[in-house]
């Protein structure tokens, strides 16, 4: 199963650039977005042969999330269940035979770190729902999770320690993350630095690879096994973000 995650940061304004058309090339069974900023009826969108999946923001033209898929799911859900209401379209979970799939957009700590205290609430909810989702299968969850893990992920780690996305807040939860038995499906084929999937739209920063790792597939210890491939396709433009893929023999 080939999967394919993107933040589009405006899945109306990539739609205008066609820069979904690389899809046709990659072929993947599913496809996850974060930062859609839309609901389906503003959209003019048709793929064939996929079943889409919704969950844009309350608020307009703000966050959201959707998957769509060539497997049929056996059960959809959205948010993080009652304990963490999920008005901003953060979480969309897909269910397969094989796996749980959970696309996550994770909260901004934002500048000055002004939302830093939810965002690590949030996480411990994310923590807590996917503990239950492996109670049931495995999981494979990805998206724009809005961390740059380790020094390697971005290109100025000296510069931006304490900065959103780069506290060691933020790093200790993904740490806690993966201590829960997940794997960072990239570092798994890709362990040396250099490779980002987010540039500042200012600068020059994406020709001079100035960016942020900050999207990710990870996956339950226990599909390692049927782990093929996890890569960055820095290639695909449209949004601040590049697309991240992962393949499994599920």
């Amino acid at each position: 199963m080939r999967l394919v995650s993107w933040n589009v940061n405006g899945l109306r304004a990539v739609l205008q650039k066609g820069s979904l058309d690389f899809l046709a090339d990659a072929r993947p069974d599913v496809v996850c977005l974060q930062e859609i900023r839309a609901r389906p009826d503003q959209l003019d969108l048709a793929l064939p042969g996929y079943t889409l999946l919704w969950h844009p923001a309350e608020r307009p033209g703000y966050a959201g999330t959707a998957v769509f898929t060539r497997p049929a799911p056996r059960s959809v859900s959205r948010g993080l269940g009652p304990r963490m209401p999920d008005p901003e379209g953060r979480v969309l979970t897909v269910e397969y035979d094989a796996f749980h799939l959970v696309n996550v957009y994770t909260p901004n700590a934002q500048r000055g770190l002004t939302r830093l205290a939810y965002r690590l609430r949030w996480e411990a909810a994310l923590r807590r729902y996917l503990r239950t989702l492996e109670q049931r299968k495995p999981v494979v969850f990805g998206g724009d999770l809005n961390v740059a893990h380790r020094e390697i992920d971005l290109a100025r780690p000296a510069a931006n320690v304490g900065n959103p996305g780069f506290t060691p807040q933020e790093r200790a939860a993904f740490d806690r993350l993966l201590r829960a038995g997940y794997l960072d499906t990239f570092r798994v084929f890709t362990p040396d630095g250099g490779h980002y999937t987010w540039w500042a739209q200012f600068a020059n920063a994406r020709a001079r690879n100035i960016g942020w790792r900050i999207d990710y597939f990870c996956i339950s210890a226990v599909l390692r096994p049927q782990l093929m491939a996890a890569g960055i396709r820095a290639d695909v433009y449209g949004s601040d973000h590049c697309p991240v893929t992962l393949e499994l023999d599920a």
